[in-house]
């Protein structure tokens, strides 16, 4: 197929939708697809060359985003993207984000018929209540809505997030599994001159955090969770790999963190592998890939019950708690803390080893096919017998299923 992409955020932008659908666009370019990516600008492009595999990128304006550094929303393009797909007209489009480039690019496909998706990757009405406007919630949630509901499908990562917006007037939510790299996150990356570095010796705790360092992380459970921790385990260091607005105050307030700064790639994988003890409170997350990078590198961890915890984490690897219940929390780090079980690490492993990324991009691009009417008649009947992705069936029957609905 030829799949046009459309994102206000990519690689090497550092955050879960960047990563997200670089990994499917380069999947689908693997896989032999032609990938169209469309995008804002970045500054590193003016010296990193733009070709990557198949993948042709077409570049837009973008503005950044007041109080959030390092993302940016792309410029209304309706009508370059009705020309650039009256060239080269895609079979089907993915729009991964929400923004004026989001909206230009679901018009520019409903006016020319090119069958379009969208993804439902951020919680923005959360976003808002941790911001100052949570007045403006409903509005937010309303206005999610009304472009989700523009798109054929939109795909969402969980049941429980599927169910969640289907019972509040999203039309068409397919759930499109995540997927998470063990060849890069392994406990074999674990590292004794890193956590040397952190001050931890080999009978000392280290309890890690990774992600953006901002006010919707719930950082204050964060740090009340380690002071508790500390309680049992004096010689525990806590390593903050990440950055944000919150990262001053947050030093100066605990001078012994340890902050790592953004990590990639190996590096990254080398952080995770080398600590003992993922906590990770955020509340606003929509899934919440850290939890699968955890994992994969064995570390246990403790969350709350909803999002990629609710899918992937076991008692054997870790422990959920109710979602909110800030007091469970705190118990529960304490309580692994003190176990410091190693059969929890191979657990933890163990529980997103059937995560492979080529899986993933195999059930995307079904789906697209069948938004796109390129399913073979074999292929058609394969997935239409197969329970819709609400009850863990497959991305394309759901798909199947709404194209043969009235």
């Amino acid at each position: 197929m030829r799949v046009g992409i459309v994102t206000e955020t990519y690689s090497p932008e550092i955050n879960g939708v960047a990563l997200t659908v670089a990994g499917l666009a380069h999947g689908l370019a693997e896989a032999g697809h032609a990938v169209q990516l469309i995008r804002p600008r970045q500054p590193s492009d003016a010296t990193a060359p733009l070709a990557e595999n198949s993948i042709e990128t077409v570049l837009v304006r973008g503005v950044r985003l007041p109080r959030y550094p390092g993302l940016q929303f792309g410029l209304p393009a309706t009508r370059r993207l009705c020309a650039l797909w009256r060239r080269k007209r895609p079979d089907a489009i993915y729009v991964a984000t929400e923004g004026p480039l989001g909206w230009s690019a679901l018009r520019a496909a409903r006016a020319l018929g090119i069958p379009a998706s969208t993804g439902f990757h951020t919680r923005f009405d959360d976003f808002a209540r941790h911001y100052g406007l949570g007045a403006l919630t409903p509005l937010v949630f309303a206005w999610l809505r009304r472009f989700h509901r523009l798109g054929a499908a939109t795909f969402v990562p969980t049941i429980e997030l599927a169910g969640y917006l289907a019972g509040r007037g999203f039309t068409n939510v397919v759930r499109l599994p995540r997927a998470v790299d063990t060849q890069l996150f392994d406990p074999a990356r674990r590292d004794a001159a890193l956590r040397a570095r952190w001050g931890v010796r080999p009978d000392q705790l280290a309890v890690i955090y990774v992600g953006r360092i901002a006010a919707e992380k719930n950082l204050p459970l964060a740090v009340r969770s380690f002071r508790a921790i500390q309680q049992l385990a004096p010689g525990a260091r806590y390593i903050w790999v990440g950055d944000g607005p919150a990262r001053a105050a947050l030093a100066a307030q605990n001078p012994d963190f340890v902050f790592a700064g953004v990590q990639r790639g190996e590096d990254l994988a080398c952080h995770y592998a080398s600590a003992d003890l993922f906590v990770f409170p955020s509340l606003t997350e929509t899934f919440g890939n850290v939890t699968l990078e955890a994992l994969a590198s064995g570390v246990p961890t403790v969350a709350f019950d909803y999002g990629a915890a609710r899918e992937h984490l076991t008692d054997a690897c870790g422990q959920r708690v109710a979602f909110g219940d800030e007091d469970a929390f705190v118990d529960a780090a304490c309580d692994l803390a003190a176990r410091r079980d190693r059969s929890a690490r191979a657990a933890a492993r163990a529980a997103v080893a059937a995560l492979d990324p080529s899986s993933v991009t195999a059930s995307f691009a079904d789906a697209l096919a069948a938004l796109a009417g390129q399913l073979s008649g074999r292929d058609h009947a394969r997935v239409a017998t197969v329970p819709a992705t609400h009850s863990g069936g497959s991305t394309a029957a759901d798909i199947h299923m709404l194209r043969s609905m009235p």
